[in-house]
């Protein structure tokens, strides 16, 4: 156990993390926040309550259907 790779506490060894693990979970975390900040420009009017989903749809084409769909 004392072989001076880690620290150790109460009997567990906490190993110090490679490079490429280090590298890859910020990688990845860099990813995570550029996807919640894209999904919170798309949709966060509608999370916070500020327009409804349904809201800014009534320009797309009906063609010849009636108006009683």
């Amino acid at each position: 156990m004392g072989d001076g790779h880690g620290n150790t506490y109460k009997g567990v060894t906490l190993h110090a993390p490679k490079r490429w693990h280090s590298v890859t979970g910020k990688g990845m975390c860099a990813l995570m926040w550029f996807w919640v900040l894209y999904r919170a420009k798309q949709d966060g009017p509608v999370v916070l309550g500020w327009r409804h989903p349904w809201d800014g749809h009534d320009d797309h084409g009906h063609g010849d259907h009636g108006h009683g769909h």
